[in-house]
């Protein structure tokens, strides 16, 4: 089994991890990142997609909230394809504590985050689907975020510099000598392979799956594992998002994506970091706390549940780590057990994945006597389009298709559009719902880091969209059945594929989504011959 080298191995393909990858990256430090499944395999896809503006903590944790309106504006400087501008509204209830608006406010303003009051009645004329009943609503600078844009992103940038990464590996080993960790064994979970990559630093950035990790290397990492429950509705409900004012709790975010609008969340402790099944009881709970912001909830239709598991900190009794804010923690193993090379990052919002991702590099940084500064708040994600590409788009995939594309596809978008343009074919649109082409589809497939047809809905949001695969997922699979990874049994691909997809549905199975649910069956299991959809 040869070995590869890296000074740095990253655990763990969310946010956090795709942000360290880079930084190490452009400090020229040489990495490697290692993913269980595709990125954004855990909690970095399975969040509400809010970029915070800091609101929601300013009450409780002014440091927090400054840190969250800080990353804010840096995303959006440096990934707008990434952010959509939407804006954010805070908005009251008389039976919510009237004194907490005020208290609020007085923390937003000093925790420097703008708010603007709004008169309930241009509230109502401008989002009407709020409840009658708002008595106060302010503007904050909320928006909406692409996880999976963000996080491939990261690894495209990082790539440019020489990093390298490996999903569908897991971690079987970590290798010590001396007290010091020097390399990690990984199984290739698609073909079986062995793979050993000799390193000087580990770094623990697998949210919930930490304190699994750190037990490889012998060591205790407690993590309290909380599991939050969303759901989506088939389109925008508001086109900014909308957050109830009062102390936070579950069901009181709604964050427009797309064409879908996605609500939540719920908090509930779970042993298990892979229980991210949503209940059939959640989502009625979920329902019946949103009505109180939107009282028709229960008429819009629901295309799918899905659930996350949030790692939170627990330092414990022994626990020494360095605690870089009360949202997220650093530990170095080297002063708390001992290890040197070892580092983990627990904990934090999306929102800060990339002031995480420097704290943590700062430390790596030292520890391997690099004094390169962090740059990844100045240099772009991606380059943006420009108007002569986006107007070639245009023409080839209309003016939606392109917008949309360019967004998705940032540095790419030129070449997707040439080949477009030579091969008329490639236009097709084969996912109405968000607007994606056989072009972009065929790109994707052919990146070498597509593997399954979720990593094409990751990268594209094919089957993402209000049929949730029913029409696109089977014509996808047969374009690409020209490529290696996807071809053999097709019936099986596409089993795996919808099965995934009717994870999330099976908890909102009622009145036009059941309809379309019997609709999607019919489809595959009459016409392709599949036993069963559930």
């Amino acid at each position: 089994m040869a070995a590869e080298k890296a000074q740095v191995v990253v655990i763990g393909g969310g946010a956090t991890g795709t942000g360290i990858l880079r930084d190490l990256a452009l400090r020229g430090i040489s990495a490697i990142l290692v993913e269980q499944g595709d990125l954004a395999h855990g909690t970095s896809s399975r969040f509400h997609g809010l970029l915070h503006s800091g609101a929601r903590y300013a009450v409780k944790d002014k440091e927090a909230a400054r840190e969250c309106l800080e990353e804010n504006m840096i995303l959006r400087r440096i990934a707008p394809n990434c952010v959509e501008n939407t804006g954010g509204l805070f908005v009251q209830l008389p039976e919510d504590n009237a004194e907490y608006a005020d208290q609020w406010l007085a923390a937003c303003a000093e925790s420097g985050i703008p708010t603007e009051e709004l008169d309930p009645r241009e509230l109502r004329r401008n989002t009407p689907v709020l409840h009658h009943r708002v008595t106060r609503a302010f503007i904050v600078p909320d928006c909406a975020v692409d996880g999976f844009r963000v996080l491939w992103s990261n690894v495209n940038s990082a790539r440019r510099y020489g990093a390298r990464l490996y999903t569908y590996h897991s971690l079987t080993g970590i290798q010590q000598s001396n007290g010091k960790v020097t390399g990690v064994e990984l199984t290739n979970q698609l073909t079986g392979e062995r793979k050993y990559i000799e390193c000087e630093m580990i770094i623990n950035s697998t949210g919930a799956w930490g304190g699994a990790v750190a037990a490889l290397a012998g060591i205790e990492l407690n993590i309290i594992k909380d599991k939050g429950t969303l759901v989506a509705y088939n389109h925008r409900l508001t086109n900014q998002v909308v957050n109830r004012l009062r102390p936070p709790g579950d069901g009181d975010i709604f964050v427009p994506h797309g064409t879908i609008t996605i609500f939540g969340t719920t908090s509930v402790t779970v042993n298990d970091a892979a229980c991210t099944k949503p209940g059939h009881g959640e989502v009625l709970d979920l329902i019946k706390i949103g009505q109180e912001m939107i009282p028709d909830l229960e008429n819009y239709r629901l295309i799918r549940a899905f659930a996350g598991v949030r790692p939170l900190y627990q330092a414990g009794n022994t626990a020494g780590g360095r605690s870089v804010t009360r949202n997220f923690a650093l530990v170095d193993h080297q002063e708390r057990d001992g290890l040197q090379g070892f580092i983990s990052i627990v904990g934090g919002k999306f929102t800060t994945f990339r002031l995480m991702a420097e704290k943590t590099v700062d430390l790596a940084a030292k520890r391997l006597d690099v004094t390169a500064p962090c740059r990844t708040a100045e240099e772009s994600l991606t380059s943006p389009v420009s108007e002569q590409w986006l107007e070639r788009g245009k023409r080839v995939f209309g003016i939606p298709g392109a917008k949309k594309a360019a967004d998705r596809l940032g540095d790419s978008f030129q070449r997707v559009v040439e080949e477009a343009e030579k091969n008329p074919d490639q236009r097709k649109i084969f996912c109405e719902c968000e607007v994606v082409s056989l072009a972009e589809i065929v790109h994707v497939a052919g990146d070498g880091d597509s593997f399954t047809l979720g990593d094409i809905r990751r990268k594209t949001r094919m089957g993402m969209g209000t049929c949730q695969g029913t029409f696109c997922s089977y014509r996808t699979l047969g374009a690409l059945s020209g490529y290696s990874q996807f071809a053999g049994n097709h019936r099986e691909y596409l089993t795996k594929f919808l099965q995934k997809r009717w994870k999330g549905i099976r908890p909102v199975l009622w009145g036009q989504q059941l309809r379309e649910a019997q609709l999607s069956s019919a489809i595959y299991c009459s016409l392709f011959g599949m036993e069963r959809m559930l």
